[in-house]
Order: C-alpha cells, then sequence, then structure tokens
C-alpha cells in the first residue's frame, strides 16, 4: 500500500510541474506572439491594411475550409501548398523583378549572377529588417514591397476566384473552381496571408531570428535553422537515449520481485453478471462506431484520390459538390467521432460492472439521451462543414455553425459546445456509477485513478474554447493543441491503461497489485513528457525559444514509454492462452496488441522523427506528418477503439462467436494496408519532399510543378493499393459488428420479439 502513495505522489508532482511548465511557457507565447499592425501604411503614408481587414482575411480563410486547404505555419492539409511559404516566395520573386528593371532595365532572370547576388543582398536587407513601430502599432512598407506585395495578392485573387488561366493550377492543388466567390474577401484573404509572411521574414529584433524563428527555409532571403534549433535537436536526441536507458535500467532493478500471477478463474467473472439495461443499450453506439469509420475509410479513399485528380472522382466532377477541403474535414471530424464514441462505449459498459453489477437510477435513459444528442452533433457539424465551404452560409454564422478552419477542431462552435455538452454528460453518467463504488471499503486506487481519467477527458475538451474566431493565430494553436495533443495523446492514453488494466482484472487475469501499479506508472510516463511535450508543435508558431527548448526537451520524454511497448504487446497477447474461455476475446486481445505495435511505430518511431527542431525545420507541412498522423491516430487510437468495440460486442450478445475467417481478414488486411499506405507512398513522397525542402525551401517541396512531376504522381496512385487493403479489413470489421448486434448467424435462446427488439437498442 506505502508504494501505492509513491506512485501517487510522483504523478501528482509530475502533474504540477508539467502543467506549471505548460502553463508558464504558455504566457510567453501570449506575450511574443507576432503583432498585427493597427495599421499598415507605405512610406509616403498611404494606407494598406488595418487590423480588423488582416483578421478579416482569417476569417475568409477558416470559411474556405482553412487547414484543410493548404497550410499556414506548416499547420494544414498536403495537397494545396503553404500559403504562407508560397506567398512568401512569390513576393519575393516580384520584388526582386521590380528591383531588376528598376536598377538593370531588365528581368531578374536576364541579370548576371553578380547582379543577382547583389540584388539578393538588398532583399534580404529589405524584408529581415522590422519596419514595425510597436509605439504606434504601426507598420511601414516601402514602396517597392508595396508594388510585390499588389502583383502576389492579385495572383491569389485570381487563383481563389475563377480565372481560367488557373484552372489546372486549382486542378493540381484539388482547389474547386470559385473556391471564394466574394472579391472583397478574396482581398482581405491576401491581406491575411502577407500578415503571416511577414511575421515569417522579419527579425524580431536586429541579427535574430523572424517571428518564426526562421521557418519556412527560404534561401533567398537566408531563413536557415537558427543555433538554438540545432542545439535543442540535439538535447532531445541524446534525452532520448538516456531516457530509453533510464527506463530499462528502472525496470530491471526497481520492480522488486515478480509477484506470482493469479490463477484465472474457471468461468468468465464478467459472464456471471447479469447485463443491465444500460449495457443492452450500448448496441446502438457500437453501429454508430463502425458507421462512421466506414463512411471516413470511404472518405479517406476519396480524399487521397483528390492528390492525383484534383477536382474529379476518375473523371467525375465532385468537386462542385464534394470539394477536397470538405471531405477532408468529414474524414478527420468523422474519425474523432467514432473514435471517441469507442471510448465513451468503454466506460458506459463499466459503469455497472464498477457499481457492483447495478445501473444507477435512470442510467439507460441518460445513454439513451448521450446517444441522441452525440448523432445531432455529428450531422449537425457535417452539414454546418458543407454549408461553409459551398459559401452558402452567411459569413457572420460561419464561425459557430460551419467551419472553424482549424484541423481537427473544424466543426462549428455551437457543435463543438453540443460535443463538450455531451462528453460532461458522460462525465456525469460515469461518476454515478462510480462514486457509490469509491465508498465501499477495499483497494481502490486503480480505480480512483481511471475516475481521474474519465474526469479529464470529460474537462479537458473545454480547452477549446478559450479561442474564438479573431483570436490570434500563434494563441488559437496554443489552444489547439490542448486538444489535439493534450487531450488526446494524453488523457484518453491515461484513460485507455487504466480501463484495459480494470477489465483485465475484474476477469481475475492479473492481481489489482500490479495493475495499480502499472497503471499509475505508466500514467506518470505518459503525462511527464506528453504535457510538456505539447509545445514540439509550436516551434514554428510565432514563438520564441524557450518554447522550442521544452518542446524539443519534454517530447524526446514523450517517446520513451512508447518505444518499450512491445512488452505490453506480448503480455495482452498470452493473456489468451491462460484460460480457456479467454479465446473468446481473442480478437478485441489481438486489436490490443496492435495498438501497442502502432504505439510504438506510429507514435513513438515515426513521431521522433519529424519532432526535434533540426527535423520539423523542413519537414512541417509535408508528408512526412501525415505518415506520423495516419499511423498514430489510426494505429493507436483507432484499434483501440475498435478493440473496445469487439469487446462490448462480445459481452452484450452473449452467444457470439466471431467468425474466425472474417476477423483474420478484419484485422490482418487493416494491418497490412495501413503498413502499404505509409511506407509505399506517404513515407516516400515525404522524403523526396523533404530532400526539396531542405535543398530549395518549403515553398518548392509544396509547389505546382514539384507535386506534379512524374514519381510523386506515380507514389499516389501506388497508395490505392494499400488503400484498397484497408477497405476490405474495414468493412470485414464493420459486418463483424452489424451481424453480430443483429444476431445474423447466431442461434440465441428463444425469447421474446420485445426482448429482441430492446438488446438491439
Amino acid at each position: 500500500m506505502n508504494r501505492y502513495y509513491k506512485l501517487w505522489w510522483t504523478l501528482i508532482a509530475v502533474l504540477g510541474v508539467t502543467f506549471g511548465i505548460l502553463g508558464y511557457v504558455g504566457k510567453e507565447v501570449y506575450r511574443v506572439a507576432p503583432p498585427i499592425p493597427q495599421t499598415v501604411v507605405s512610406e509616403n503614408g498611404a494606407p494598406l491594411m488595418t487590423k480588423d481587414s488582416i483578421l478579416d482575411g482569417q476569417t475568409a480563410w477558416q470559411s474556405v475550409g482553412g487547414m484543410q486547404l493548404g497550410s499556414i505555419w506548416g499547420h494544414g492539409a498536403y495537397q494545396a501548398p503553404d500559403w504562407t511559404a508560397d506567398w512568401l516566395h512569390r513576393e519575393l520573386l516580384a520584388w526582386l523583378d521590380l528591383a531588376a528593371q528598376d536598377e538593370y532595365g531588365r528581368s531578374y532572370r536576364e541579370l548576371e549572377p553578380a547582379q543577382q547576388n547583389a540584388l539578393q543582398y538588398q532583399l534580404k536587407q529589405a524584408y529581415r529588417h522590422n519596419s514595425y513601430d510597436a509605439a504606434s502599432d504601426t507598420l511601414v512598407l516601402s514602396e517597392r514591397r508595396v508594388k510585390a506585395i499588389e502583383t502576389t495578392a492579385d495572383y491569389y485573387h485570381r487563383l481563389f476566384g475563377s480565372a481560367p488561366e488557373l484552372q489546372q493550377t486549382r486542378s493540381s492543388y484539388a482547389m474547386k473552381e470559385d473556391t471564394l466567390p466574394s472579391a472583397e474577401r478574396r482581398e482581405r484573404l491576401g491581406e491575411f496571408f502577407f500578415w503571416t509572411a511577414w511575421a515569417a521574414a522579419t527579425e524580431r529584433t536586429p541579427g535574430e531570428a523572424t517571428y518564426t524563428n526562421n521557418w519556412p527555409h527560404e534561401p533567398l532571403i537566408d531563413n536557415v535553422p537558427t543555433a538554438e534549433n540545432v542545439v535543442w535537436s540535439i538535447v532531445s536526441v541524446v534525452l532520448l537515449i538516456a531516457g530509453i536507458g533510464g527506463l530499462v535500467w528502472g525496470w530491471a532493478f526497481m520492480r522488486g520481485e515478480d509477484e506470482i500471477e493469479p490463477t484465472p478463474p474457471h468461468r468468465d467473472p464478467l459472464t456471471t453478471i447479469a447485463l443491465t439495461p444500460s449495457q443492452k443499450a450500448l448496441g446502438k453506439y457500437l453501429f454508430i462506431v463502425v458507421a462512421l469509420f466506414t463512411l471516413q475509410v470511404f472518405l479517406g479513399g476519396l480524399t487521397a484520390h483528390y492528390t492525383v485528380e484534383g477536382q474529379g472522382f476518375y473523371g467525375i466532377e465532385l468537386s462542385k459538390w464534394f470539394p477536397y477541403s470538405l471531405v477532408r474535414t468529414w474524414h478527420i471530424q468523422a474519425a474523432l467521432f467514432w473514435i471517441a464514441t469507442g471510448f465513451l462505449a468503454a466506460g458506459l459498459f463499466l459503469a455497472p460492472i464498477i457499481n457492483g453489477g447495478r445501473d444507477p437510477k435512470f442510467q439507460k435513459l441518460g445513454v439513451n439521451i448521450l446517444f441522441w444528442a452525440l448523432v445531432t452533433v455529428v450531422a449537425g457539424s457535417f452539414i454546418g462543414n458543407y454549408l461553409a465551404i459551398a459559401q452558402i452560409m452567411p459569413e457572420n454564422w460561419n464561425f459557430w455553425l460551419g467551419h472553424q478552419g482549424y484541423e481537427y477542431v473544424d466543426l462549428g462552435r455551437l457543435w463543438q459546445i453540443g460535443k463538450f455538452t455531451g462528453i460532461a454528460f458522460w462525465l456525469v453518467l460515469m461518476l454515478r456509477a462510480i462514486v457509490p463504488a469509491l465508498r465501499q471499503p477495499g483497494d481502490k486506487h486503480l480505480l480512483v485513478l481511471l475516475t481521474a481519467s474519465v474526469a479529464a477527458i470529460g474537462l479537458f475538451y473545454g480547452a477549446g474554447f478559450f479561442y474564438g474566431e479573431r483570436t490570434h493565430i500563434s494563441i488559437m494553436e496554443y489552444w489547439r493543441w490542448w486538444i489535439v495533443h493534450l487531450w488526446v495523446e494524453g488523457f484518453f492514453e491515461v484513460f485507455a491503461t487504466a480501463a484495459l488494466a480494470f477489465i483485465f482484472c475484474s476477469m481475475g487475469l492479473i492481481s489489482k497489485r500490479i495493475a495499480t501499479i502499472a497503471s499509475l506508472a505508466s500514467a506518470s510516463l505518459f503525462m511527464l513528457g506528453g504535457v510538456p511535450g505539447t509545445f514540439h508543435h509550436l516551434y514554428f508558431s510565432g514563438t520564441t525559444t524557450p518554447v522550442m527548448a521544452v518542446g524539443a526537451t519534454f517530447s524526446a520524454l514523450e517517446v520513451v514509454p512508447l518505444i518499450v511497448l512491445g512488452y505490453e504487446a506480448w503480455e495482452h497477447y498470452r493473456l489468451q492462452h491462460r484460460v480457456e474461455w479467454m479465446q473468446r476475446l481473442k480478437w478485441p486481445l489481438m486489436f490490443f496488441v496492435a495498438v501497442a505495435f502502432w504505439n510504438m511505430l506510429g507514435a513513438g518511431v515515426l513521431g521522433f522523427s519529424i519532432n526535434p527542431p533540426i527535423s520539423l525545420y523542413y519537414v512541417q507541412g509535408l508528408n512526412t506528418t501525415a505518415t506520423h498522423a495516419h499511423a498514430a491516430l489510426f494505429g493507436v487510437y483507432g484499434f483501440l477503439a475498435l478493440g473496445f468495440v469487439l469487446l462490448i460486442l462480445r459481452y452484450i450478445r452473449p452467444h457470439l462467436e466471431f467468425g474466425e475467417q472474417l476477423m483474420k481478414t478484419a484485422f490482418w488486411w487493416m494491418n497490412i494496408g495501413l503498413g502499404m499506405m505509409l511506407f509505399t507512398s506517404l513515407l516516400p513522397v515525404g522524403i523526396i519532399q523533404f530532400v526539396a525542402s531542405a535543398s530549395e525551401g518549403l515553398w518548392y517541396a509544396r509547389s505546382e510543378g514539384f507535386m506534379q512531376g512524374d514519381l510523386l504522381q506515380t507514389l499516389r496512385w501506388i497508395r490505392t493499393i494499400g488503400d484498397v487493403v484497408f477497405i476490405i479489413g474495414a468493412l470485414a470489421v464493420s459486418w463483424q459488428v452489424v451481424k453480430g448486434l443483429l444476431n445474423i448467424g447466431v442461434q440465441p435462446p428463444v425469447v421474446s420479439n420485445d426482448v429482441q427488439a430492446s438488446n438491439i437498442l
């Protein structure tokens, strides 16, 4: 018991220190965010734009899909350019041409190398010099730069409209025709893109890095990695090695004597508890999980196809109704919805077990209300996304009902509030069952940890309300990653660990002591790196060196527990052989084995490959990020949610026998398909882009000419093979769940029609 308290104090200390760091350094994000000038004027005093007009451009960008159509500061989709890097490079070339005409009477390309070098020196001085005056909150631009901006803005005005000469470019970028119909809003959009490029090119103080730590790589103005970037990258690698070594030594010398494993019962203890009405009502949750999963998989295939046929699907011009930015939004949002629903269902299944096999009063009613609330949020957010990107929705409604524009939190704010309310209601349903159990005598340490993770999931999604439609994008990014990284990769990880430990402990397969110790130790390890590791997403989002230092240091520690998850995979795998009745749970266990594997490879290896600052400097916004995202989001949380679904299905349909051939197809084809998708397409494309980014600049690695090259086109076509393999596996697991829910092919005991109908619901 004393060891529990040591582990608890360790966890509390870790949370106190790490959240202290997250908050303290977060204040730095607010303090040093690149200024949005109240007024932008030319040298002769002519007004060019204002803070309000720049923020109007930000809202215009949000309305067309925001991060789902290209990216800003490297965050977003990968088909269209990074608008920051693209605008900056186009403006630099326009400036050079204007300077060449002014000084030599010829275009820049026609000049001698010495003349070009002289102009490049002037270019660097002009662009890296900070002409923002904080006292008057005014940015002053040279007349030549104003002309360069006008040239660049005209290109974007035509690109986001329907100019026929740029139709092929829009197709290459997977943009629909007349992406932003309003000419006035296209002008404001250009002002927002300009401001993001200005922050990326302008030094905070003379002789130092730009507001975005010299990102993106742009040789024309010597945007190259800073010394701090290199130093903290080396530190992160050293800490990773030290962390793995420390974990191995700690495991070897500090775990004490191995505890004798408990003798498994002759019968599954969970089957001795009668199903409660609320547990029987979970069937519809499982159905919605596989329905959204199937939809998401097909949307993913369509999204991938748009990378080779930007405005169509095998000749059908789908982009008129379902453009790339919309289907990518739905693809990501569907994933978040079905994975979250799987986790919620797992919690609701455990609640009566925790409560001694009884439902709290009106628990089934609460489960049903929550389900229909979730359906309403899903349908409402999808419809809102459509109306926003189709530019049907009034612009002042977009943020609230349409599309926030921020990847992973794309849903309108009203639907986001609905989702938070649903999760909070789930927390209430859970606590109604947990609190009475906590009052009972006995060892409750594991249950307390599970309760804490449930509370964190219920409450921390609220971090998404700390920014608004016109919030500075640096500050928005800080809070967005509280959801995408901290909420998902942190607290969901702890919930999954505690929930599985509780399930296996309840089955009598592992001792409560070992389950508690392992869960508390794992929670400390996850939080130690995971909480401050949030900052590794913010190296180049208008932040300073402290953010880079903290992010690089702790993101290395974040990877440490993931690298050694092979042992956890083995532990899960061998559980099925401990007692005969565990064979009926073989396939949920196999999915949990897959979780451990992809945690190691997808979140660990592929995650760390892009985490060090020097790596992310060149690969942020490339397909290397997509490689990690697919391997981690589906490989870890997707397989985990599906494992929960199969586990719940097994108990709410006691007479179900998983189809061996069907489940083999589901498991292996999804794993093999995911691997093919990553290693025959996404990763090779990302590596080729990485070379292009390091040698020429990010603008080139995302440019139309480069991305439409024969090799990259071929690699993206090859992805179709992996996609098809994965889809077959996905359909197999979905069909198994539907078959189980509807008792297809099962001979259950004879019961009345009324009872059968209630079981399905």
